[in-house]
């Protein structure tokens, strides 16, 4: 038994239909991994943010600064011996916290 053109017709339509479907289907999946392995990327960035804000709380005139001189700035503070006695400091009582922390 053959079927008819219009049977036909339906039959490609609904498998069109099922088709797309799962091409979304794919393409969420696919956004969801991309989601997922972009975590570390993400904290790095809340990090780089939130130490910029700190920044920008205790020193508000760094707002008014170019990018370049504020990198001009952080590098002639960060190169005074006092600067390097700080980190040092800072470091010896840094306590690594657990993954997935802030």
């Amino acid at each position: 038994m053959e079927k008819s053109l219009e049977q036909l017709k339906r039959e490609y339509e609904k498998t069109t239909v099922l088709l797309e479907q799962e091409k979304r289907k794919m393409q969420r999946l696919k956004n969801r991994q991309a989601y997922l392995e972009s975590g570390s990327r993400k904290q790095r960035t809340h990090r780089l943010i939130t130490h910029g804000a700190a920044i920008e709380s205790i020193v508000p005139q760094t707002k008014e600064l170019t990018e370049t001189e504020f990198y001009s700035l952080m590098e002639n503070i960060l190169n005074l011996p006092q600067a390097a006695h700080f980190i040092q400091s800072a470091m010896a009582s840094h306590s690594p916290q657990e993954k997935g922390g802030d």
